[in-house]
């Protein structure tokens, strides 16, 4: 049985979208439009709020999404499916859907993506090496999602699929605390 890796109504649009997009090979240019809309929702707090709020009507969000997919420069397939997804009020579905998408073309490549939490900004070297053992561990190439949380003072936590290892120095001293107190 082969693994499921969306779900739900995102899941079943990003897959709509996949497909397409593979028959029409433009995998790459759609994941490309798909990132850069991706990009101005973060940057847009009026656009996140567009995009998720109940508020607007079909025709609203419509006419404001086609806009800025016109001045975006975002057309072909992603800019038809978006207008799509706004047509049909799923809009707030739309950042699950653009994940939901990026993890299909990663599992069509055999990448996959590995979540890591570190205390500072990692070097070059340190990335190229945690990115060498982690696809030695899986035997895919893995991509990675890094994210700078000074809270954890040290180490580092690694989450890849189901999987996770918090080395950080926050939960080990936390462990030893924990320790301490059951000693007394």
């Amino acid at each position: 049985m082969a693994e499921t890796i969306v779900s739900g109504m995102a899941g079943r649009y990003a897959t709509a979208l996949f497909e397409l997009a593979e028959e029409a090979g433009a995998i790459d240019a759609v994941q490309a439009d798909l990132g850069r809309l991706s990009g101005l929702m973060a940057e847009s707090p009026d656009l996140a709020r567009l995009v998720r709020s109940p508020v607007f009507t079909a025709e609203q969000q419509l006419a404001a999404m086609a806009a800025v997919l016109d001045k975006a420069g975002i057309a072909g397939l992603a800019g038809n499916f978006v207008r799509l997804v706004a047509q049909n009020r799923r809009l707030f579905s739309l950042p699950r859907m653009i994940t939901d998408y990026a993890a299909l073309v990663a599992k069509s490549r055999g990448e996959t993506t590995a979540e890591v939490t570190v205390a500072a900004p990692l070097g070059d070297a340190h990335l190229a090496a945690l990115k060498e053992a982690l696809a030695q561990q899986t035997g895919k190439d893995v991509h990675l999602d890094v994210t700078v949380d000074p809270s954890i003072l040290g180490g580092l936590i690694v989450k890849l699929g189901s999987r996770m290892v918090d080395a950080s120095l926050k939960t080990k001293l936390n462990s030893i605390r924990h320790a301490m107190k059951e000693v007394r």
